[in-house]
């Protein structure tokens, strides 16, 4: 695989290489041992798949709240870009809010004179058309450019209308990618609405789900598990979630962090602030979810809970054993890459392994080092000013509310066993030889793809056709192509069912573009016809002074 990595880089310069190579590495057979660069801001000029701050704030966190009115501060551009592109789908009694797209539309004189004016106006509809349980304001580029006080705004709203109303500076260009924008929506809901809720007792055999997001249903699903088994799921952060849900998330015994990526912070500092532990568990994948609903059992540790946990799994795997049989016989052998934000880049490793697809290459668009090479990491990563630009928060417990469910001893047994508050990453799960890059660009994917040759090449929206131009199989993770749901084991064989499609239909090599038998394009370098009039002109001279050289050689010897 050295061979596959030097292919890709030397086609670089000696500054982007070095750069570069630190962003690729090829799997060991000490995976534990490696370091990788990671979120750092991407080489200008490189087509990055990267999202940006605002991205990461209201279209990833906050957008998928179904009972608040999220509204974009900037240009129509802005929102419509983070208006219904990740399928986060939410049922409500009371009506749901995430098919609007709500902005400020800022022109070029809100621009000069500023927007707040505008934003108030816009908060005034809202208050008058939706009456929201919560509003919230992200602000674009543009606002924080021209110094836009959206907090006081958000202050004013609170005072006029008795609603809480929360302001995020989420302007795209902090941070280096859409990671900021997730700290930054964590700290703002662990500020504002975790816990604000009037206090009420514990729910026994509780969890919240943390950084799941309900693409497609996903959700749904894991919650439908869930409440089989007979938990009771206070608080989805945020897919299919609700501020008033949220508000009372302190009163579950356990947090359930699904996207590691986007909601750790709040799980920290849950921990903290009430005790409630947290688990990483992985809802993708049939022996994953499997895995995860004995790991949430063990750490309750109630025999009635375990048996019942064991029930559910035996009467879901039945249910799909014959599917399961049929898509592994038709996917074994193949190979995939996978290059997605958040965790999915290594969840669904375990789902392709489910039918028999090795992964060859796997990648984040916008992970930390200890996405990668695990928490353990974390003590060792020096903050840089990108990652100082963006507010660490401190919380304090809360005597009031602070509760303990495991024992200290109990706590130490359990971290042998299961991930509490621990996440290994996605390195240590990958075998030597497999292809690890940081912030993959588009040159890099056409590269590899080239290289590796997968068969399934799974990623996002901006390079999806890219890739199935070029003849590989190509689903999107980040709204499923319009399916889903993925998750669970009912989920598990919806995806193996679009893969299976895919490979058997591959539409895309049965379509041979006309540059690859023919140049369609005809053309030389600007800088090659410079040279070609320096060399005319200096052919020209030589001529002259030749031609000069011969008459005065003449004139001499008459």
């Amino acid at each position: 695989m050295d061979d596959v990595k030097s292919k890709v880089l030397d086609k670089y310069s000696a500054k982007v290489y070095k750069n570069r190579k630190q962003h690729i590495i090829e799997v060991g057979e000490e995976p534990e041992t490696q370091e990788i660069a990671a979120n750092s801001r991407s080489i200008p000029g490189i087509m990055t798949n990267r999202g940006c701050c605002y991205a990461g704030c209201k279209g990833v966190v906050v957008g998928p709240l179904k009972d608040t009115v999220v509204i974009t501060h900037g240009p129509i551009g802005c929102g419509f870009y983070s208006w219904g592109t990740r399928r986060n789908k939410a049922k409500s009694d009371d009506g749901s809010f995430i098919q609007y797209c709500f902005s400020t539309d800022l022109q070029e004189t809100d621009i000069v004179f500023g927007g707040e004016k505008k934003l108030r106006q816009a908060i005034k509809e809202a208050m008058e058309i939706f009456r929201p349980k919560c509003l919230m304001i992200c602000s674009t580029c543009p606002v924080g450019l021209i110094g836009d006080d959206i907090h006081a705004v958000a202050a004013e709203t609170e005072e006029t209308y008795g609603i809480t109303c929360i302001a995020f500076s989420c302007e795209g260009y902090k941070g280096v990618s859409q990671s900021a924008g997730h700290h930054i929506a964590n700290n703002g809901v662990m500020r504002r609405v975790i816990g604000s809720a009037e206090k009420a007792p514990k729910v026994r055999h509780s969890v919240n789900l943390l950084g799941e997001y309900n693409i497609g249903g996903d959700g749904w699903e894991t919650e439908r598990l869930l409440k089989d088994i007979g938990y009771e799921v206070v608080a989805v952060m945020t897919g299919d979630g609700s501020y008033e849900a949220l508000s009372k998330a302190d009163r579950a015994e356990l947090n359930l962090v699904q996207c590691h990526r986007s909601i750790n912070y709040i799980a920290e500092m849950m921990e903290t602030k009430y005790g409630m532990d947290w688990v990483k568990i992985n809802f993708i994948g049939i022996d994953a979810t499997a895995a995860s609903l004995r790991d949430i059992a063990k750490y309750f540790d109630d025999p009635e809970l375990i048996k019942r946990t064991e029930e559910v799994i035996e009467a879901e795997l039945a249910e799909i054993a014959p599917a399961r049989d049929y898509y592994r016989e038709k996917l074994t052998g193949k190979t995939a890459a996978l290059y997605v934000g958040g965790s999915r880049a290594h969840h669904y490793q375990y789902l392709l392994e489910d039918f028999g697809v090795r992964t060859v290459l796997a990648g984040h668009e916008f992970a930390h080092r200890d996405d990668y090479e695990g928490r353990r990491v974390i003590p060792t990563i020096k903050a840089d000013a990108d990652s100082k630009n963006v507010e660490s928060i401190t919380v304090e417990k809360d005597e009031e509310r602070y509760s303990e469910y495991l024992t200290a001893e109990r706590a130490e047994e359990l971290k042998n066993v299961i991930q509490l508050a621990a996440y290994r990453g996605i390195i240590p799960d990958m075998k030597p030889g497999d292809i690890v890059v940081d912030d993959l660009n588009h040159y890099e994917t056409e590269a590899l793809l080239s290289t590796l040759k997968p068969d399934i090449f799974l990623s996002g929206i901006k390079d999806k056709y890219m890739l199935q131009k070029d003849g590989a199989v190509s689903r999107q993770l980040h709204s499923y192509d319009y399916s889903g749901p993925y998750a669970g084991f009912r989920g598990a064989i919806n995806f193996a069912r679009d893969l299976t499609m895919g490979v058997y239909t591959p539409a895309w090599k049965f379509v041979v573009p006309p540059w690859k038998n023919e140049p369609v394009l005809q053309a030389k370098l600007v800088r090659d016809k410079e040279r070609e009039r320096a060399a005319e002109r200096a052919g020209e001279r030589e001529r002259e002074e030749a031609a000069g050289a011969k008459k005065s050689g003449g004139a001499a010897h008459a």
